[in-house]
């Protein structure tokens, strides 16, 4: 492991995340979990990053004061990569990879290009956090075509996960949310039989990715996966590193 961390992750203010988001930080191969990574990472909790400012109400000042953190990472400390733990800062990307001089990646959506010339014209399975809040916007900030086939899941009608919306400071059940997570793909799945990949939006549901792949036999992006290729360019991990990493 390196003493320096090279990647550094702009995660959500500390004492603003919902209970049940603190609980899927425990499992391994969430992107907030230190021990996700066979590297050392840089985390730093952003103010004023939360639910509404990143999720419901994407904030411009929020954007700026990520904008600041990242130069002064890269100037003071060296970072040569900037990520951050909710894929709705997607709606950033533009402006972010712009205005900071080393490689910007705010969420596991940049991935859908990749993706759409692997499988050709069949449908990219998009598993979201919120559905409803997952905009165009998202989608054309991180380079992807308005003639790119997506089946969007979202998983606000599920009870125990929209308690991150509607009940954040109550407990999830976390049998039950892993039961909504699959039954929310293998629906989508059977509306969209023709779905070639599934692409994971959110940055606390890799911990779920393998049984996802079992449930769906179909090939499934996450953050984890956008994490080890960009990690692997900086010289980070070799390849054996990286097959540890996406195991979880």
């Amino acid at each position: 492991m390196n003493e320096k961390p090279k990647i550094a992750i702009l995660r959500w203010e500390e004492g603003r995340v919902p209970m049940g988001l603190l609980q899927l930080e425990n499992l391994p191969g969430n992107s907030t979990n230190p021990a996700s990574y066979p590297f050392e990472v840089r985390m730093i909790h952003v103010e004023g990053a939360c639910t509404e400012t990143v999720i419901t109400n994407p904030s411009q000042k929020l954007l700026q004061g990520m904008i600041e953190i990242a130069r002064r990472l890269v100037e003071e400390e060296g970072i040569q990569a900037i990520t951050t733990s909710c894929g709705f800062n997607a709606v950033f990307q533009t402006e972010l990879s712009k205005a900071v001089p080393v490689p910007v990646f705010t969420s596991a959506l940049l991935q859908i290009p990749f993706i759409k010339n692997l499988i050709g014209d069949r449908p990219i399975g998009v598993l979201t956090a919120n559905g409803k809040a997952l905009t165009r916007k998202h989608f054309t900030a991180c380079g992807v075509d308005k003639d790119t086939a997506l089946h969007v899941m979202g998983l606000e009608g599920a009870p125990q996960w929209n308690k991150i919306f509607t009940n954040p400071d109550e407990m999830f059940e976390a049998e039950l949310v892993e039961q909504e997570i699959l039954e929310e793909v293998k629906q989508g799945v059977k509306n969209c039989p023709n779905m070639g990949a599934i692409l994971l939006e959110c940055t606390d549901l890799p911990p779920f990715r393998r049984k996802i792949q079992e449930a769906t036999g179909l090939p499934v992006f996450d953050f984890s996966s956008m994490m080890s290729m960009v990690a692997a360019a900086l010289g980070e991990v070799s390849l054996v590193e990286i097959s540890t990493f996406m195991g979880s």
